[in-house]
């Protein structure tokens, strides 16, 4: 690499660990406050609210590892079959196979000569051949089809770490109502939120931090507005 052509560095971002991470702690913080808000505008007691608050950590936490493990675990296991498959034609009939990667460039618009020569070359190479089919005809990489167990782990820590955050005033006193420190609390986590997702994409931290705290408020104000109609008592 000459001095004058520094070499880019990316990110690993295939494993979707990442996607599962942001989704998690967005989706904890949004449902705990608008399940504690809920609970408070229905003037349930202290104790109901913060165990409400719990509840909701503790099961969302659970639920959202194992959804996402299934879920992943289910695509990894889509992607891996039709990898087979395609693994099997590469071996049944690899002359076909070599025409149809030769029609795909094509179609892709490469001289049908440059073509020809490319698909010829890959085919020499097994992993090569296979690792190209399912790129151009799955659009799936052999060696990225997904880590479901980082995943779930990602998700459950994630969602917790989210859900813990509004819940925090309801656990530092015995009795009361803290729903304004509750929404301080959750308003900084929405913001500090969508700021690390903002510059984790690098498309402007304010913008990500402005959208988190917007989706927060809508969905916190609609429940406390429910709880509030519907009430205990």
């Amino acid at each position: 690499m000459s001095a004058g052509h520094p070499q880019e560095h990316h990110r690993q971002i295939s494993g979707g660990w990442i996607r599962a991470a942001i989704f998690g702690v967005s989706d904890g913080l949004v449902t705990n406050i608008s399940f504690l808000l809920g609970f408070a505008g229905a003037n349930s007691s202290h104790n109901v609210v913060r165990l409400a608050g719990l509840a909701t950590l503790v099961a969302g936490a659970f639920s959202m590892g194992t959804g996402e493990y299934l879920s992943m675990r289910a695509q990894k296991e889509l992607f891996e079959y039709e990898i087979g498959v395609e693994r099997q034609a590469l071996a049944d009939r690899p002359e076909a196979e070599r025409l149809e990667l030769r029609d795909l460039f094509v179609a892709r618009g490469i001289d049908p000569a440059l073509a020809e020569r490319l698909s010829v070359d890959l085919m020499r190479d097994p992993d090569m051949a296979l690792s190209t089919h399912a790129r151009e005809e799955l659009g799936v990489d052999p060696t990225a089809t997904g880590k479901p167990i980082a995943a779930a782990f990602s998700s459950f820590g994630s969602f917790a770490v989210g859900a813990f955050i509004p819940l925090i005033p309801w656990l530092w006193s015995a009795n009361g109502n803290p729903i304004l420190w509750s929404v301080a609390f959750a308003g900084v986590g929405s913001i500090l939120v969508g700021g690390a997702i903002g510059n984790m994409t690098r498309r402007g931290m304010v913008r990500w931090a402005l959208r988190q705290l917007v989706i927060t408020v809508i969905a916190a104000g609609v429940t406390y507005g429910v709880g509030r109609l519907v009430g205990t008592r």
